[in-house]
């Protein structure tokens, strides 16, 4: 073992964002087998983390260098996030994926195979577009829930989100919300000879609180860096947008917008031909047919709509689809004159990237405004600063550190402690903290991996260093681990490489640079944490299987669980880390040490630790009120019919949908809708 790549006691109990002095006030009969129920005193908060109302909105700071009105900006995010124009079919919006609670609720047609490993044959369902049921979870099934040696059977398969049918793009038809396209047999996504709309191959992740991610998607390839053009930040050392010069002249750009990982993961899925694409359209395509649109023209908009309200199309009778503007008003009022006011030229495009030319006549299929050109910009920094109002700051946890002590239950207050205690401290703790750290309750975040840009004290925590399961230390990403859901082969997360080939791993980067070999772009500071300023010597790394941390707030309504979906029930998932995981053997060269058995952890300590966790909802969320209010959508479920039989035109693809009424600023009790519901209706309490 080098002794460079060890952590101390200390240092690790510092990782677990503790510091070995969090005392559980549960009595410890209660934790270990045969324990009865004994009422407790309320055991206080004073180890744990504040309320989320105490920790900044992360933004770049050279944003208002592009945005010249925030509002205005908000509105047009808040327009293209829920817009089903922006989709090549005119049905897929970036909100049908992240409708309920910030996530993905669908049980039909939402099933990948496990693409990620290769596999394309279903096992989890007969087929594409056959319907989950909560006997099909979890995925890896057990005799016993806390023995991960009793196995009865396991699939490789994930429940991800249904997006386009498999098309090639062929042109922008302005004025209409469907692209020209030409359909291409799915080998994979059909049934018979019918297609079905493709599926992602992981679990949509919420966009509620990801503001505060250091970066976005789960392996975490939405980089801190905006470039203004793709997720990928400074590995596309080609990205360019376009400014007037100061003579109206068109001239090409290089940016870097820091804290703007919700940027990038925005421009991502509009141009991928599984989520929202047919395949080979570009976002100044996007651009081009989106600037030809009426705003949200396919939807309904509430008149009370906490943003969007006052845009929306009314008569004195009646609401219309759409808003009462267009989105290139609404783009000049959000930003700076200079990236959308140059008339006499455009952009065109060839193999050779893009040229600025005069303009003359008509513009061609590959030939763009200088608005048309930046839509990735306009389309990323406004979704971006929509996404940061979805903050949930309100839980009945974030009233309990504010000082009211009836807003936790005493069985929540107990599961705080079991929270938030150790593994390895003398009590039947989980360490949970480890990696769901701070008000944001997970450690992939801005104020832990750049803790430089608030508090100014400790360094930045963008690489780590841990013992890992084998004895080994090893390297990895702060806020990124592998705790043993699936095989580590199988999809290897953080450890995998963006389009341009190089490593998404801001570990695996910092070897590059010791090696001699650094990629042509600015690497993150190579600095450890722990109040260690200098480079970490790296003899090994441990970011394969690892993924990003998510946060547990309004986790009661975010199933299923795990970037496979693959556990449907809180208690499924605190069943998990009981026994250490579900693939802890065979992972153990990267799995977090954390993953372990908890021998002392039962039946009342883990319904605790549920309790706890619902606590974390903020019932903003649950009836959707103001910021969590929403335009109608109509959200693709598959196709008529099951696995066996689509019901569709011969030659013909065909959608059923579930439509998401528009709510307002009140939320919805005011529409008469009932509140959001967890996944499948399930009790969070069961197995």
């Amino acid at each position: 073992m080098n002794p460079n790549e060890t952590k101390s006691p200390e240092s690790r109990s510092r990782r677990a964002g503790v510091v070995g002095k969090v005392l559980c006030a549960v009595p410890l009969a209660l934790l270990f087998g045969g324990g009865a129920a004994r009422a407790v005193t309320n055991p206080g908060n004073l180890s744990a983390p504040p309320s989320l109302k105490t920790v900044p909105v992360p933004e770049p700071a050279a944003l208002m260098n592009f945005v010249k009105d925030r509002k205005a900006a908000i509105n047009l995010g808040k327009a293209l996030f829920w817009d089903m124009q922006v989709g090549s079919d005119g049905v897929q919006a970036c909100a049908s994926c992240h409708f309920h609670s910030g996530v993905d609720h669908r049980t039909k047609n939402n099933v990948n195979p496990g693409q990620a490993g290769n596999d394309n044959t279903f096992q989890l369902v007969p087929g594409p577009n056959a319907t989950v049921a909560a006997g099909n979870f979890p995925f890896h099934k057990l005799r016993n829930p806390d023995d991960r040696f009793s196995i009865l059977s396991d699939v490789n398969d994930v429940m991800g989100s249904q997006g386009v049918f498999f098309t090639k793009f062929l042109a922008v038809d302005r004025g209409e919300p469907v692209d020209e396209g030409s359909p291409v047999a799915d080998s994979v996504f059909h049934v018979g000879s019918y297609n079905t709309r493709r599926v992602t191959g992981r679990n949509a992740p919420s966009v509620i609180n990801a503001a505060f991610n250091y970066n976005n998607f789960w392996d975490g390839r939405a980089n801190f860096i905006f470039n203004g053009v793709d997720p990928f930040g400074d590995a596309n050392v080609n990205a360019r947008i376009f400014s007037n010069d100061g003579t109206g002249a068109l001239k090409p750009v290089q940016i870097r917008l820091e804290n703007s990982s919700l940027a990038s993961q925005a421009v991502g899925p509009p141009g991928n031909d599984v989520e929202m694409s047919f395949s080979g359209r570009t976002f100044p395509d996007i651009g081009k047919k989106m600037l030809s649109l009426r705003p949200l023209g396919r939807q309904l908009v509430h008149g009370s709509d906490s943003v969007l309200g006052p845009l929306a199309r009314r008569n004195k009778r009646w609401i219309r689809p759409g808003l009462a503007t267009t989105y290139m008003d609404m783009i000049k009022a959000a930003f700076r004159d200079q990236y959308w006011n140059v008339k006499d030229q455009v952009v065109t495009y060839d193999s050779t990237g893009p040229h600025i030319v005069a303009k003359k006549g008509n513009m061609g299929s590959s030939t763009y405004s200088q608005a048309q050109a930046n839509f990735s910009l306009f389309f990323g920094l406004a979704i971006q600063m929509y996404e940061s109002t979805l903050i949930s700051d309100d839980a009945p946890y974030d009233r309990f550190q504010n000082g009211d002590k009836s807003a936790l239950t005493k069985s929540a207050q107990e599961g705080l402690n079991l929270f938030m205690t150790p593994a390895d401290v003398g009590f039947a703790g989980g360490s949970c903290f480890s990696c769901h750290m701070g008000p944001e309750f997970t450690k992939a975040t801005v104020s832990n991996v750049g803790r430089v840009t608030f508090f100014g004290d400790l360094p930045e925590q963008i690489i780590e260093r841990m013992d890992m399961h084998d004895g080994h230390g090893a390297t990895y990403d702060s806020g990124y681990y592998n705790i043993g859901v699936r095989p580590t082969e199988e999809d290897i997360g953080r450890g995998g490489t963006d389009k341009y080939g190089f490593p998404l791993s801001f570990a695996a980067r910092a070897l590059l640079i010791q090696q001699g070999k650094p990629p042509p772009f600015p690497n993150p500071a190579n600095i450890c944490g722990d109040g260690v300023t200098q480079p970490c010597p790296i003899n090994r790394l441990a970011v394969d299987g690892t993924f990003k941390t998510p946060t547990l707030r309004n986790v009661e309504l975010t199933g299923p669980y795990f970037h496979n979906g693959g556990q449907a029930t809180l208690m499924q998932v605190v069943d998990f880390y009981t026994r250490g995981g579900d693939f802890h053997e065979h992972n153990m060269a990267n799995l977090d040490s954390d993953i372990d058995r908890l021998d002392g952890m039962n039946e009342y300590g883990k319904n605790r630790i549920v309790d706890f966790l619902l606590a974390l909802t903020d019932d903003r969320v649950r009836y959707e009120k103001a910021p969590f209010d929403h335009p109608e959508l109509f959200v693709p479920n598959g196709s008529p019919g099951n696995s066996t039989a689509v019901n569709c035109a011969a030659g013909q693809t065909c959608t059923e949908f579930i439509r998401v009424a528009p709510v307002g600023s009140s939320g919805r009790t005011a529409e008469s809708l009932p509140a959001l519901e967890t996944f499948l209706g399930l009790d969070p309490h069961a197995h």
